[in-house]
């Protein structure tokens, strides 16, 4: 009887399908939540929602014991990273939202890979040859491209504030993803004590800055959205579909779709018209990104 069940490459690629689309529909979360909250006030009840998500995560899959192997240092560790993300990098990400076109704050984000490379350098003291250098700058002329909106010769953005902000957020992404690449510890709990460990600067920013409120309904669900399906869900689907497949380059590379999907999203619910330099942008940005990708696979090859 032929059996009707999926292959752990196929469960990979639908779990990787889900935590993709979803997070194709964050850049348009973004910009309707922001109408009804505050950056620091998005970020506040964002990161309850993901930590209560989380929780409930660790808690279904039995891995609540596992949280007494962390040691001090990984627990402070996790603390150190809480401040990068999600504290400083979602308010940071949000006032680039508040300010720039949604279709322009997403691609030039979806820059942050080329930032690991960039910061591995002094961090992971690795080296990148011409060819990989080259793959960078091509994606840092889509950058350009975008913000420029393809004036690139005359270097004047219209919301060159906003382009700042977002740039910063690839810069503080990057230093979270480097700075844990060597925890050994089960990635989902992780995950869980950060985000739990930056309610802390994020409280203490909303009483300082005196931002709180009272959420309408649609600021609400805005924060549950964002909480459950950017910070929480989608996380844990997309380590599932690396876990699971059993070729992990197959899945990483379906990330190339998430601009492409967010930008249909984008044009649909919010309206926005979508510029041609936004298409050329993400366009040089994913090739910047497939030529960094593919010589390094080369080089580890030829060694």
């Amino acid at each position: 009887m032929m059996s009707l069940g999926f292959s752990n490459q196929n469960k990979a690629y639908i779990f990787a399908g889900i935590a993709i689309f979803f997070w194709s529909t964050v850049a348009t979360a973004f910009k309707l939540s922001l109408e009804h909250l505050e950056p620091i006030q998005l970020v506040f009840y964002s990161t309850i929602f993901s930590v209560l998500v989380l929780f409930f995560i660790v808690l279904f899959q039995g891995k609540l014991k596992l949280i007494k192997n962390f040691s001090k240092h990984a627990l402070l560790k996790c603390a150190f990273l809480a401040l990068l993300n999600p504290c400083l990098y979602y308010i940071i990400l949000f006032k680039g939202y508040d300010i720039l076109p949604a279709q322009e704050a997403m691609v030039i984000n979806f820059s942050w890979p080329v930032m690991i490379v960039i910061l591995s350098i002094p961090i992971l003291k690795q080296t990148i040859d011409i060819k990989s250098f080259l793959s960078i700058i091509v994606s840092y002329i889509g950058v350009v491209v975008i913000a420029s909106k393809g004036d690139i010769f005359s270097m004047q953005f219209e919301s060159p504030l906003g382009v700042i902000y977002i740039l910063i957020t690839t810069v503080i992404w990057a230093l979270f993803w480097l700075f844990n690449t060597k925890n050994s510890n089960d990635t989902v709990v992780s995950l869980f004590l950060i985000f739990l460990f930056s309610l802390p600067y994020i409280l203490l920013i909303v009483y300082f800055s005196n931002s709180f409120i009272i959420p309408s309904i649609e600021g609400f669900i805005g924060s549950a959205y964002i909480g459950l399906f950017e910070m929480g869900i989608s996380v844990v689907l997309w380590q599932v579909a690396l876990k699971t497949s059993t070729t992990v380059s197959r899945v990483a590379s379906l990330v190339f779709i998430t601009p492409f999907l967010s930008l249909l999203i984008l044009h649909f619910v919010l309206k926005e018209t979508i510029l041609t330099s936004t298409i050329i942008g993400v366009i040089l940005i994913c090739v910047g990104l497939f030529l960094q990708k593919y010589f390094t696979k080369k080089n580890s090859e030829v060694i």
